[in-house]
């Protein structure tokens, strides 16, 4: 099975702070990762070498066959889709829904003169009804709940077609409600054999949805486990990336967390 991004060595350093110490992870074709730890882990900084909008200090990051610094990264970044707070802060408030989306292909936020065609339009609107949201295709982006908002923000994410879909913390901020309508959506996607590689971050064991494959738990930018889900979400290593005695389980489809007293 190919790759679609391999880390060899990584280590990202801002000032006297290490944000990621020598990881290395290989992520394949078909597989759903979950991106799991305590805050300051270095989860978004991996996502941000995922989404190659960030430079390792040391290491190398290999991405869809390009290797990161010796490639355009304008062109490698379509083929990415990416969702994160920071990407919807940059939306603006008055964009038409289908815009938000539609501006994916240009790899834009804010649709100016650009052109779009009749197939451009279709697919936009395709995610929209895939994602359940396709009612709220002329609503401006403001107007939105935040379940709404995380919903329109995958449809966009997946407008190019992506090789690798990474999702940054997709359900935080959600009511419970919300959350678990998400968790669904995302369940779909993760079962689909026809989605791209996904890479999921998350704090909460509760938000993984089913479909997901594997588990990379990191502390302090260390790998604590990586591997099969299975066999790396585990009382011992949850344990060790929260500094704190946990019990992990699995009921119909779904984990959970509890403190172990």
């Amino acid at each position: 099975m190919a790759s679609v991004a391999e880390l060899a060595g990584v280590t990202v350093r801002r000032g006297s702070a290490v944000l990621l110490d020598s990881l290395s992870l290989i992520i394949d074709e078909g597989e759903r990762w979950v991106v799991i730890g305590p805050n300051g882990a270095g989860k978004t900084t991996l996502l941000q070498l995922l989404g190659a909008h960030m430079y390792p200090s040391e290491g190398v990051v290999g991405l869809l066959d390009e290797v990161v610094g010796a490639v355009d990264v304008f062109e490698l970044r379509p083929r990415i889709g990416f969702t994160s707070s920071a990407i919807a802060a940059r939306i603006p408030d008055g964009e038409r829904v289908r815009d938000v989306v539609l501006s994916a292909a240009y790899a834009i936020v804010g649709r100016w003169r650009e052109e779009y065609d009749g197939y451009d339009t279709a697919r936009a609107d395709q995610l929209l009804y895939d994602l359940r949201v396709d009612h709220l295709a002329e609503r401006t982006f403001g107007t939105l709940s935040e379940g709404e908002r995380k919903r329109v923000q995958i449809a966009r994410a997946l407008m190019t077609d992506p090789e690798l879909l990474l999702l940054d913390e997709p359900a935080g901020g959600l009511d419970l409600a919300g959350r678990e309508a998400l968790v669904d959506t995302l369940s779909g996607l993760c079962l689909d054999p026809d989605s791209p590689a996904t890479v999921l971050v998350t704090h909460h064991v509760e938000e993984i949805p089913e479909g997901i494959t594997h588990a990379l738990l990191l502390d302090g930018g260390r790998v604590v486990a990586a591997g099969p889900i299975g066999e790396t979400l585990t009382d011992e290593n949850l344990s060790r990336a929260f500094s704190m005695a946990l019990t992990v389980g699995h009921q119909d489809g779904r984990w959970f967390a509890r403190s172990r007293r």
